[in-house]
């Protein structure tokens, strides 16, 4: 059988070069992203024919991401499917892209059932529209966030290990203020975001700060995915300042982003809010998620 084993901080550098041999669009498919989700989703990594498989639990069934990287990925599924047999279980991927879907339907039709995962698309937006939010679309943003900047006592800064402490406060802030909507996806969400800003310099990780009579109403923090890619893993507002989401998104996207092409802002996780307020920015990309079921 194949031999996984929990993630580290010290894979970062081999699975990274797996991720840049692909350079794929897909949130799922960032070390940090898989190392900071690591202790919720029990997440354990191998490298099988040359390429990097990722496992994790999905409700308390096995799962494998779709191999990554320039080695042999038929023999690794191939390997995969032996794997899940000696386990007396069915081989069962998620985080499949388009051309991941037809390369299961070429090379191993009639093995796998495919499905659409909905709440696992990605949603991505040019950096040229998050910066100028132009056209009638998106005039509400604007407006927003011209009555963020009508207190003209507002600034932004970058996440630094001096201002960190003060991220934590605010964030703590946020959760005492949502205590009677809290739940159990809020709470891992918490878990991830305590795991990147503990490994923050380690994962290569930015934030942007957003301040307003010098207290923080706002922080976000993403990183490179790929070479034309930046991905958003947590923003956090308090939401009864008017402005404060759209200004802190637009910010770190004018700080950071500028020499990349696409921001992509995650899924909405079924999360009917989220899926509101992410199309609310009208994406140029939904870009599709796909599971495989062996039959």
């Amino acid at each position: 059988m194949i031999e996984f084993r929990p993630i580290t901080i010290d894979d970062r550098d081999w699975m990274s070069e797996k991720l840049r041999e692909d350079n794929r669009q897909g949130c799922e498919y960032s070390f940090a992203n898989n190392f900071i989700w690591s202790v919720i989703y029990k997440v354990e990594v191998a490298e099988v024919c040359g390429c990097c498989v990722i496992k994790f639990d999905a409700e308390g069934e096995d799962c494998y991401a779709f191999p990554i990287g320039a080695g042999d990925k038929k023999a690794a599924i191939m390997q995969l499917l032996t794997h899940a047999k000696e386990d007396n279980s069915k081989l069962y991927i998620e985080s499949i892209e388009e051309a991941d879907r037809e390369f299961l339907e070429t090379y191993f039709s009639g093995i796998f059932q495919i499905e659409e995962n909905r709440d696992s698309f990605d949603y991505i937006y040019t950096v040229d529209k998050l910066t100028s939010l132009a056209g009638k679309k998106l005039h509400g943003k604007r407006n927003h966030i011209a009555r963020f900047k009508d207190d003209e006592d507002w600034s932004y800064e970058p996440m630094t290990a001096e201002n960190k402490q003060e991220c934590y406060d605010m964030n703590l802030k946020w959760c005492d203020r949502r205590a009677c909507k809290w739940n159990e996806d809020m709470s891992d969400e918490q878990c991830a975001l305590n795991q990147a800003m503990k490994y923050f310099d380690e994962l290569h990780l930015a934030g942007g700060i957003l301040r307003k009579a010098g207290e923080i109403v706002a922080f976000t923090i993403g990183e490179r995915l790929n070479s034309d890619t930046y991905v958003v893993h947590f923003e956090k507002a308090f939401p009864e300042i008017q402005g404060a989401y759209p200004m802190i998104n637009q910010q770190f996207v004018m700080h950071n982003c500028q020499e990349y092409s696409y921001v992509n802002r995650e899924d909405d996780a079924g999360d009917e809010g989220l899926r509101k307020a992410k199309l609310s920015y009208y994406p140029d990309i939904l870009l599709k998620n796909y599971t495989a079921r062996e039959i």
